[in-house]
């Protein structure tokens, strides 16, 4: 689990959200000074009752009362229209940053390769673009309010106090160090404590995500009872720290209550003798009664939001971190001002895919790898001609892949499409004309025909419905409730991963590609619907350049090249049969499978 930073300076990485901030510039003006403005209001509310104590009540008139009295109405019902403008601004400036702020990170995580996604799970990409983005919203605007809003009416209170008696003002001031010291003593260990529930709880997180994703492995392992556990002992932990954070929340909310009496008490004790003196009005009394009540929360307030704002900085680091990642493979200025970038094409200027690829001299080594994978090799493959790639499990069949469909770039050499670097065209280009059938497919929430059209929006039925005959799964949509409508599931759920293969198989065939990547596009389905796809290989890559990742090495034995690899290497390169005359790797992975095979047959045909 990648680990936050214990410590982080206030302030430091706002700087890297103002070009977020930017475009909402004067609205936040406006919203600090609907703060400053309501705090200053809250601030003069004391001063309606000095004057009617002074001199209404003392004087036993009633002159001005219905003067002070509209006054106060007046007051109050701005202030009233004050707070909620200020709370729609608060939710709206919320809101607006979320939504740029996730639509940003959306967006960017689409332009970065595959290595990222390699290095960095799903649970922590998604707290940066949810979580982490949710709370520097909630910075910008309802932390931002509150700052405002208690910063001024301390400055406010402390002014009229210190005008209206200095004796006064001073021994209730005498007590804010005091209050300061406290809630920030306190506050460092409820940071503490928070942070360890933000631990537990993704732990929580990934212990549910498992318990739901993970279900069918939990009952057939028949692990419930150790699954039930420690789910038990992450939330019971839980439980236990989120108690203690109550307490010292409490604890800080006890001791500033505390000091609020403690300034009254001081304020009634001095104020008192002054009145009995006839040095201090009573109306003055009443004022400082009601500031000495109400300045510790704000103080409260200032520190708990600048203790925010300092674990919030670890939200911004983790959100700009991900914004300032760089992708591996970028286009070049020229290339993104012909052909546009990936949100922005230029359609106009793409040319036609032919399908002729050509390695010249590559060598290649993964950004995380200790050695080359691919050393100097060449390999022309023209247009329509098909490469099979074989090899064991895990021995890195997938690398030439990655290169043609540039989610890598070559360490050296060039990887050449229609006789021109890769470089030279954008890789939306060459993905609009690349077909990937993946081992394991991913369906996304929705319709199968809604699914198929991702690979061309605008296929109607009838093209739909060839694609699907084509890699015979019509009948498997036919007997469906409701057809081309019916619903596939989250990530396909509910079709068996024969089914979602196939479709998977027809969406990649309704796009027309004119290169066809299959990475084990074979590999969960049954022999016999693995025969109709053979056969619908061969018709589909028939005038299409086409890589086939294999593990059955029969269903490859038709290719025009094979490439055998091993330990990340191409070790042997040529036809099936003249990979068979030189009994070498290939040769030796060939007779091995046809052996399982023939025993495999020689076993059910016993039974």
């Amino acid at each position: 689990m990648q680990k936050e930073p214990q410590k982080t300076l206030p302030f430091f990485g706002v700087p890297k959200v103002l070009p977020y901030v930017k475009p909402y510039r004067w609205k936040i003006v406006f919203m600090v000074f609907l703060g400053i403005l309501s705090s200053l209001i809250d601030s003069i509310y004391p001063l309606f009752n000095q004057h009617i104590i002074n001199h209404n009540l003392a004087e036993h008139t009633s002159d001005t009362l219905w003067i002070i009295t509209v006054a106060y109405i007046l007051v109050l019902a701005f202030q009233v229209w004050n707070n909620y403008y200020s709370a729609y601004m608060c939710s709206r400036m919320e809101l607006w940053m979320n939504r740029d702020l996730r639509n940003a990170a959306f967006n960017h995580l689409q332009t970065l390769t595959f290595d990222y996604f390699n290095r960095n799970s799903v649970g922590y990409i998604h707290a940066r673009v949810m979580s982490d983005s949710g709370r520097i919203g909630e910075l910008v605007s309802w932390r931002l309010m509150d700052f405002v809003w208690s910063g001024s009416y301390v400055v406010c209170v402390v002014a009229v106090m210190l005008v209206t008696n200095l004796r006064l003002a001073l021994m209730v001031l005498c007590l804010v160090p005091i209050a300061m010291v406290i809630v920030t003593f306190f506050r460092r260990k409820l940071i503490a404590q928070n942070r360890r529930i933000r631990e537990l709880n993704s732990t929580i997180s990934g212990d549910f995500n498992e318990g739901i994703t993970g279900v069918r492995a939990i009952k057939t392992l028949a692990v419930e009872e150790r699954m039930n556990g420690d789910f038990q002992k992450d939330t019971h932990e839980m439980k236990r720290e989120s108690v203690r954070a109550a307490r010292t929340s409490t604890l800080i909310g006890t001791g500033v209550s505390f000091l609020s009496s403690a300034a009254l008490a001081l304020v009634l004790w001095q104020g008192g003798q002054l009145t009995m003196e006839s040095i201090l009005q009573l109306g003055t009394l009443s004022v400082f009664m009601s500031y000495a009540m109400s300045i510790m929360d704000p103080l409260q307030n200032c520190i708990n939001v600048l203790t925010a704002m300092t674990t919030i900085q670890v939200n911004i680091e983790r959100f700009t971190r991900l914004m300032e990642t760089e992708s591996s493979v970028v286009d070049r200025k020229d290339v993104v001002e012909k052909y546009g970038d990936t949100f922005h094409p230029k359609r106009e200027n793409w040319e036609e895919l032919g399908g002729r690829v050509e390695f010249r001299d590559v060598t290649f080594q993964y950004p995380d790898g200790d050695e080359p994978v691919l050393e100097h090799f060449s390999l022309t493959v023209e247009k329509g001609s098909s490469v099979a790639i074989v090899g064991e499990t895990g021995a890195g069949k997938s690398t030439l892949v990655n290169l043609v469909c540039r989610f890598y770039e070559p360490t050296q050499g060039q990887v050449l499409i229609d006789d021109r670097d890769a470089r030279e065209r954008s890789q939306l280009w060459l993905h609009s004309h690349i077909g990937y059938v993946l081992q394991t497919p991913h369906l996304f929430s929705g319709s199968v025909r809604e699914n198929l059209q991702y690979g061309r929006p605008d296929a109607t039925d009838e093209e739909i419905w060839h694609a699907l005959d084509l890699v015979s799964a019509g009948d498997v949509v036919r007997r469906m409730e409701k057809g081309l409508d019916s619903d596939v599931g989250e990530g396909g759920s509910m079709l068996s991963s024969g089914e979602r293969q196939l479709l998977s198989f027809a969406r990649a065939i309704l796009a027309d590609p004119r290169i066809l990547v299959l990475d084990e596009a074979t590999s969960s389905v049954d022999t016999v619907t693995e025969k109709a796809i053979q056969k619908a290989i061969q018709t589909v890559t028939e005038g299409r350049t086409s890589f086939m990742i294999a593990h059955r090495l029969s269903t490859v034995v038709d290719a025009d090249t094979i490439l055998a690899v091993k330990d990340g290497k191409i070790v042997e390169q040529g036809s099936h049969r003249e990979l068979m005359d030189r009994h070498g790797y290939y040769w030796d992975l060939f007779t091995r499978q046809y052996v399982d095979m023939a025993v495999d047959m020689a076993m059910h045909g016993e039974e």
